[in-house]
């Protein structure tokens, strides 16, 4: 069951849970590492700047609270940030540590271990709550490869050709990859890297070409949306109180027949609903062995198209189709489920990246605090099981993006660690400085656009 709060504060809180969580799963990786190698941990913070009152210390380490919450660090004995970096991390580390106590003083496979030991947590995080929402909720297997539905209405001029499909059409291949299910086709037109873009459909002998490349991922987007897998007209849910309950429509029923209208899909029977605000409509539904006819009165119901911003007057009478089938997982398979999401979202992370890199996204698609408490608030009023899910993603979203090569980051201490491998020995203090500047001047670029961009969304 959602959350029922104001969307604002919802944002608020769920966004702070998620950034907490995330970041504290991620600078315990650093801590319980560091000290499983004997480095002096002198302070573990949860966020930047300056420290506020709230702190303690157990042994040689204080735990404390900064007043930025944006991030979290593991100041340790020995790896000490200098300049507007060091700033972040609050003031240096009191007192002197023998050497052999020291990030520096260990070998170069244990501060690899160290630096690694944050990503690691977060994947591990994820896979866990992945594996945890696959045992405790199961998961969806929907293998529909059906079209239910083309709406060309507003498709792009490259994608002309999806007037080709009809209903109960059946896509077999994109670009020569088979497609077992509708989250295949869906991924299948938005990253594939061919801008001709090829719909085999099922006993048919040439495919349907789209002509879309991967920069335009709005136009791709519009595609997606264009296209609705076949659903049978099958009542999944009816919600108590409404129309459908008072006429008699249980889970399970089939929808045979609405007013005149032989009902073989889902859309058939919304069209017939949706045409009858106010008026009764007819109905023929299997329940069981048996046929039943049924009169409902869909309510009058003011709706605005998302893209055209119309509203206009629809009937609804509080049903839902049938969900696809939920496979259970027991300990084992749930684990195993686990690292497959996990997977999967580390995958669309990086894909992310690259259309980034590659210039086929726009960096307008960056998103800062503002997009991921917005998001957050949204998953959280659907319920616990989509807001976890979300933090497993963002969870392997840091993961991936902390592996980037840019100094300050994680990916930019192991680059330091790689070349001095290679060289037998490390950078020198100057060099490291100077490329940690340049790598904190960078990051604070990419946080001040997608800041930008996140204020630019809350205007209409």
């Amino acid at each position: 069951m959602g959350v029922n709060l104001p969307p604002a504060l919802l944002g608020i809180i769920a966004g702070l849970i998620v950034l907490g969580v995330v970041i504290f799963v991620h600078e315990t990786g650093h801590f319980l590492a560091a000290k499983s190698v004997g480095i002096a941990v002198v302070r573990f913070s949860f966020g930047l700047g300056p420290r506020t009152p709230v702190r303690r210390t157990w042994g040689e380490t204080e735990y404390c609270l900064s007043w930025l919450p944006l991030g979290g660090y593991v100041k340790m004995a020995g790896l000490e940030e200098e300049g507007a970096v060091g700033e972040l991390e609050g003031p240096p580390g009191g007192g002197t540590w023998p050497r052999e106590r020291t990030f520096e003083g260990k070998p170069l496979w244990a501060r690899i271990y160290v630096i690694s030991a944050g990503v690691v947590m977060n994947a591990v995080f994820a896979v866990l709550v992945y594996g945890f929402l696959a045992g405790a909720y199961g998961v969806r297997e929907d293998h529909t490869v059906t079209i239910g539905s083309v709406d060309t209405a507003n498709v792009p001029l490259g994608a002309s050709a999806l007037r080709q499909l009809r209903a109960g059409d059946r896509i077999a291949r994109i670009n020569g990859d088979s497609m077992t299910g509708w989250g295949d086709i869906q991924s299948a037109l938005l990253t594939t890297g061919d801008p001709m873009i090829r719909i085999q459909i099922a006993g048919r002998a040439e495919p349907v070409v789209l002509e879309l490349p991967l920069k335009e991922q709005q136009a791709r987007a519009r595609v997606v949306g264009a296209l609705a897998p076949w659903v049978d007209p099958v009542i999944g849910e009816v919600v108590p109180g409404q129309a459908a309950a008072a006429a008699g429509i249980v889970p399970g029923d089939r929808i045979l027949r609405a007013d005149t209208v032989a009902v073989a899909r889902w859309e058939d029977f919304v069209h017939v609903i949706e045409a009858h605000a106010g008026s009764p409509v007819r109905l023929l539904v299997r329940r069981g062995a048996a046929e039943i006819p049924l009169t409902v009165t869909p309510k009058a119901t003011r709706v605005r198209d998302p893209a055209s911003k119309v509203e206009r007057q629809v009937g609804r009478v509080g049903v839902s189709g049938q969900l696809p089938p939920l496979r259970r997982y027991g300990l084992a398979a749930a684990v195993g489920e686990g690292f497959v999401q996990a997977g999967r979202s580390g995958w669309i992370v990086l894909y992310t990246l690259k259309g980034l890199i590659l210039g086929q996204l726009s960096p307008r698609d960056i998103g800062g605090p503002i997009l991921v408490g917005q998001i957050s608030g949204q998953v959280a009023r659907l319920g616990l099981e989509p807001f976890l899910a979300f933090l497993a993603l963002f969870s392997m979203n840091l993961a991936v993006l902390n592996l980037l090569p840019i100094p300050v980051l994680d990916g930019g201490h192991l680059l330091f660690l790689a070349i001095e491998g290679v060289r037998r020995r490390p950078l020198s203090e100057a060099v490291r400085h100077r490329w940690t500047q340049i790598g904190f001047a960078v990051l604070v670029a990419i946080m001040l656009l997608a800041l930008a961009n996140d204020v630019l969304r809350l205007i209409p």
